[in-house]
């Protein structure tokens, strides 16, 4: 159940053995539309209404009695298959309209990007705290945060929590109820989720076109173009609009989110398991493709009659913008469809980030964190004081730059000789690969205070609880592996001391002994030279901060 971003929802809704009839109706109008199109051998798909304007019957469904065998197969299935996640028991167990909503909403916007075992724990643990619309909007923006911290794309956090107080101010605490109103009146929900939500927690008749059905449709109709145009996005929600079951619509998406999640999944399809397999052209495709190689390798093409008759092509192919432009792959099977973009690598950046320590009033050390601006990547999160590195900027003038944020922070004066070098960390975002450059500063002034807004310190159990980012818990772990590494370290070279012979030992005056890069040492341009800080890591700062 992944967003989809598309233009505004053109399908409407309707209910019902009412719309099962108009839908057999419009079939069988497209199928003798269909006929007249292959007499004049072309396949052509408007770039407006794509599935409506085509009259190939090969990317699409011609017979009612097929779609209706189908959604029989698909549902029996799912009913005996499903897994019970918690927003799926309770859309079916709560009576109330405006909790089932706004229930299934949240896990709608959870569940974009992020897989489902991930979000349950979540999900959970929201619900638990916000039962309603109404306890979401009374919420702060930085419990919302705190909350959703390590679920990544923060901003669905605050969508959710800006639509839950547009819903308590302006629709007087009702959720929408149409799909038209869920998509035009809720922040951040697109024409995916809109259509999810009308289904699921509304029982309207709507297709929902998500990752799994894109890939599940494709497959079906052996649509090969690229995915991502909106030709293939139009066919695809008209295909979508004409399977959901008027009855069931709301189980019968979630069925085929199901069936791409779990079976006909992106790199190791299950097809002998799949409940529609007799319905989808690329399965059917491989059949033949592997009979057909068989055949040609034992010379017996001309020989024996094929058992499978080969599949109905596109009338045109050629000029289809549902057709594939790329040859087939024998190798590649049903993953010949769907066919994606290349996707652009996400850009590089690197981080200059500082872990700044005081002694705690209770004995326990305190970390400075600042906020972020509210806006932009991770917006509103609390991180280690950082600075985005500069290409044309040197390391020396860069580390100053941070020190001087630091001391602003602070109200005193840090110089950068006082940062103290951990290592790196790479945290991968959606588009971007971000590599923190960690540095350390212990100050021995317990009373230290902040002098800026939006800025705190916080004890080890308070900075694991608050709205961090799962890149400030990779730094913190690095540091705590670094200080157990000088720790066993130190502990490593008095343990040889105390046992060493004490007779005979001649004393060092000319060389001094070398160090491991854990304690400290390391040559001259090794690669253990750049771990030279550690012995110092977390250590007491000679000069007053």
């Amino acid at each position: 159940m992944w967003y989809l971003a598309t233009s505004t929802l053109r399908s409407t809704t309707h209910k019902g053995k009412r719309a099962g009839l108009e839908m057999v109706q419009t079939h069988r109008a497209q199928r003798r539309r269909s006929k007249t199109a292959g007499k004049e051998g072309s396949c052509h798909v408007d770039e407006e209404s794509a599935y409506s304007s085509s009259p190939s019957t090969y990317h699409t469904f011609h017979d009612p009695a097929d779609v209706v065998l189908l959604r029989s197969r698909l549902l029996s299935w799912y009913d005996e298959e499903k897994r019970e996640l918690p927003w799926r028991t309770l859309a079916v167990t709560e009576s109330d309209l405006n909790i089932r909503t706004y229930a299934v909403w949240v896990s709608e916007i959870m569940l974009q990007q992020t897989q489902v075992a991930t979000v349950i724990n979540y999900y959970n643990k929201w619900m638990k705290r916000w039962p309603t619309v109404q306890d979401l909007a009374a919420a702060t923006l930085e419990e919302v945060n705190q909350m959703w911290a390590g679920l990544g794309y923060y901003s669905r956090g605050k969508r959710l929590h800006e639509g839950a107080q547009k819903v308590v101010s302006e629709l007087k605490g009702q959720m929408p109820r149409t799909v038209d109103s869920l998509l035009k009146q809720l922040p951040g929900v697109g024409r995916y989720t809109a259509a999810a939500i009308g289904s699921i927690a509304l029982g309207q008749v709507t297709g929902a076109v998500d990752g799994n059905l894109i890939r599940v449709l494709c497959r079906l109709r052996a649509i090969g173009a690229d995915c991502t145009s909106p030709a293939v996005t139009e066919a695809l929600w008209g295909l979508a609009n004409m399977l959901v079951d008027p009855e069931r619509p709301g189980d019968f998406n979630q069925a085929m989110m199901e069936l791409g999640a779990r079976v006909c999944t992106p790199k190791g399809p299950l097809c002998s398991q799949c409940p529609v397999q007799a319905h989808c052209h690329s399965h059917h495709k491989v059949h033949v493709k592997q009979e057909t190689n068989s055949r040609k390798l034992l010379g017996k093409l001309d020989r024996k009659p094929s058992a499978l008759p080969d599949i109905e092509d596109c009338v045109d192919g050629r000029t289809c913008p549902l057709c594939p432009s790329e040859p087939w792959d024998d190798a590649l099977g049903v993953l010949n469809f769907p066919r994606k973009p290349a996707k652009k690598p996400p850009r590089a950046e690197r981080t200059l980030t500082c872990v700044v320590v005081r002694p705690g009033e209770e004995g326990e050390d305190e970390y400075l964190l600042t906020q972020r601006p509210n806006k932009g990547l991770l917006a509103g999160l609390w991180e280690f004081p950082s600075l985005l590195q500069e290409e044309k900027s040197s390391d020396t003038k860069q580390r100053r730059a941070l020190c001087a944020g630091i001391s602003r922070v602070l109200g005193t004066h840090l110089t950068d000789s006082l940062l103290q070098y951990v290592g790196e960390v790479v945290h991968i975002f959606s588009h971007i690969h971000q590599t923190y450059v960690v540095h350390s500063v212990r100050l021995r002034d317990s009373g230290t205070q902040t002098h800026t807004e939006n800025a705190q310190w916080l004890t080890r159990s308070a900075l694991q609880e608050a709205a961090v980012s799962t890149g400030v818990k990779k730094i913190l772990k690095l540091c705590d592996s670094m200080q157990s590494q000088k720790e066993q370290t130190s502990k490593d070279g008095k343990r040889q001391k105390s046992t060493g012979p004490k007779k005979d030992r001649k004393p060092q005056t000319s060389k001094k002994p070398r160090l491991n890069a854990a304690s400290g040492g390391g040559g001259s341009g090794s690669s253990s030279s750049r771990q030279l800080s550690l012995s110092s890591f977390f250590t007491t700062v000679k000069q007053e901060c």
